[in-house]
């Protein structure tokens, strides 16, 4: 557990390594050469990461949580007289809804419930019928509940009806594998305390070059000004307009090479699959359910009911697992009472197995209000 009291079983900010940690306990100057190099490097890897076809996409970082890189693209990347359709299955699709509704852009809203796939023939008949709308908006992964949206083949209609797609993947990407040219991703929007293992503090949005160069002039904000960030950096050689989380942005640097050296998105997403599985089939075992069925589940984050003991409060849970060295999430949705357990980070099977075992230990020791 490094040197920290407690695992984060959480779907960001997680545990991350000592190496990471370590990268910050240097001072850096944002306009230094050296860290400049660095910002580019961490550019040009994400590109990497997103897509075999390079030279279409550039990658744009953005001081603040990855909320703030959502709103960066959904305020730059509308303009004036488009309109907007956004896909939603929980909170975080919710909150692009809002976001465009508080910008004043023009928003249907196709809500699938919280437990729900998207519903892809309604969203071919609304994009049939509806010729204004111009930009489609979903999550990859809705750590609402878990669930992992289909957005190859939403991609798939919505390219083929010529708009814009933008990807909410906060929470898989890095540790889900995809390639946003094939898909049809034209802003790929992510953090760099997700799946990357990375600390809070800064997002990132790797774009289409055409669709960032079509931003100019759009932005309903300066400071998340898509087009204006990105057009600095590149004109400046990874020099932020305001600001930058320099040491976070170092301990990113060493979380990408903790990635490479895993051996890529491939090989996370099977440490993350593994421990999805584990911590699932022991769970059940001491008879606790989830909340999804096993075709919808992402190996990000699982939600679990709660047990059928009315003497269970989440509050005494949670507090007695910190206590064992877990720290988990409080359930989301709001028709069932769940908790969360995620499953990234700094984390392998055995602290899955180490879990179920506190878990199993706190429901015997007789855990009640």
């Amino acid at each position: 557990m490094d040197d920290n009291p407690y695992l984060l079983l959480t779907p960001g900010p997680l545990s991350t390594s000592k190496r990471v940690k370590a990268a910050m306990l240097k001072d850096w100057c944002t306009w230094d050469r050296e860290y400049n190099d660095l910002v580019q490097n961490i550019r040009s890897r994400l590109v990497a990461l997103a897509t075999k076809r390079t030279g279409e996409y550039s990658c744009v970082l953005m001081q603040g949580s990855g909320t703030f890189c959502v709103e960066s693209v959904i305020g730059s990347a509308l303009g004036r007289i488009d309109k907007l359709l956004v896909l939603t299955n929980g909170a975080y699709g919710k909150r692009i809804a809002q976001m465009a509704q508080v910008l004043g852009i023009s928003t249907v809203v196709q809500d699938s419930g919280e437990v729900s796939l998207p519903d892809l023939d309604k969203l071919e008949e609304t994009l049939r019928s509806d010729e204004t709308i111009t930009h489609v908006a979903m999550v990859h992964c809705e750590t609402t509940t878990g669930v992992l949206n289909p957005i190859q083949e939403a991609g798939r209609i919505v390219k083929s009806h010529g708009k814009v797609f933008i990807v909410d993947a906060m929470s898989s990407f890095g540790g889900v594998p995809l390639d946003a040219a094939e898909i049809g991703i034209d802003f790929l929007i992510s953090s760099a305390n997700k799946c990357i293992q990375g600390v809070p503090g800064f997002g990132f949005v790797i774009a289409r070059i055409d669709r960032l160069q079509s931003c100019q002039g759009q932005a309903r904000s300066l400071s998340l000004d898509l087009f204006d960030q990105w057009d600095h950096m590149e004109k400046n050689g990874g020099k932020w307009r305001y600001t930058s989380p320099t040491h976070i942005v170092h301990a990113f640097y060493e979380a990408l090479t903790e990635l490479e050296e895993e051996g890529g998105v491939s090989a996370r997403y099977e440490r993350y699959r593994q421990n999805q599985l584990t911590l699932v089939s022991g769970m059940r075992e001491i008879h606790f359910e989830t909340l999804l069925p096993d075709e919808a589940q992402s190996p990000i984050i699982t939600s679990f009911y709660y047990p059928k003991d009315e003497s269970f409060t989440f509050e005494t849970f949670y507090k007695q697992l910190k206590e064992h060295g877990f720290v988990i999430y409080p359930g989301k949705i709001s028709n069932a009472d769940t908790f969360r357990i995620g499953n990234i980070g700094e984390i392998d099977e055995a602290d899955m197995k180490r879990l179920v075992a506190a878990v199993e230990q706190v429901r015997g020791d007789g855990q009640s209000a």
